[in-house]
């Protein structure tokens, strides 16, 4: 039996059992990759989220006074304003504090596509495209999500992407190979149908954490699922 046929009859079997639809519902990782693969209402993306404040937010609350610590001295009563006069203790003002910069902080980037998408870590071994078990465990909610009714609708770009070590080349080939072993592991495992899974290599082109040559980054060494519509 060739391998086209198993997978086939892999989709077969589930789209009939149901279970993974199922099992959907009631697991909150396959539940939050639905969330984040589903578009939004009004065309809006969940691609790149950016901390900061959301508009509309109510202003922040005025600062909380410390309070006391036991074990400390009571601080010093200010003097009382009938003492000023000639032979009266001289007070210096308090120093004023300098205001404390605001810390400017990058945007949180947790994929590298505007559309609907998800980055999950897979893990190979050292220049493998063969799924560990540690990897199957990761794509299992993903499977979940793609198989559930929420996503039947829509199709899926599988990115592969690398960090900087090795060449760019064998990295480019590399990711092509990793994204082709999720897209059908995807198929075989979970029933999702091949013509909604598009399998591509991006290699070290599109790194999620900017590094230099020869950087070693497991953020970006992901699979990205990106939706592409219906």
């Amino acid at each position: 039996m060739t391998r086209s046929l198993l997978l086939a009859g892999a989709a077969a079997l589930v789209l009939v059992t149901g279970a993974p639809a199922a099992f959907a519902q009631s697991d909150p990782a396959a539940l939050q990759l639905i969330e984040r693969l589903r578009p939004q209402a009004g065309g809006q993306t969940r691609g790149i989220r950016v901390p900061g404040n959301v508009e509309g937010a109510p202003p922040p609350s005025a600062p909380v006074q410390p309070a006391p610590v036991f074990g400390q001295p009571p601080a010093a009563p200010a003097p009382s304003p009938g003492l000023a006069g000639p032979g009266a203790p001289s007070v210096s003002a308090p120093a004023t504090a300098r205001p404390t910069p605001a810390v400017v902080r990058p945007p949180v980037r947790e994929t590298t596509a505007d559309a609907p998408s998800a980055s999950i870590t897979v893990t190979f071994a050292s220049g493998s495209a063969v799924i560990t078990p540690e990897g199957e465990r990761a794509l299992a909610p993903l499977g979940r999500a793609l198989s559930s009714p929420d996503l039947a609708a829509f199709r899926f770009r599988i990115e592969g992407h690398t960090d900087t070590v090795g060449d760019p080349a064998s990295n480019q080939a590399l990711s092509e190979r990793r994204a082709a072993a999720v897209r059908d592991y995807l198929v075989a495992k979970f029933g999702v149908s091949p013509g909604r899974l598009v399998a591509v290599g991006l290699g070290e082109t599109q790194l999620l954490v900017p590094t230099g040559d020869e950087t070693s980054n497991p953020r970006n060494r992901r699979v990205q699922v990106v939706n592409i519509g219906s």
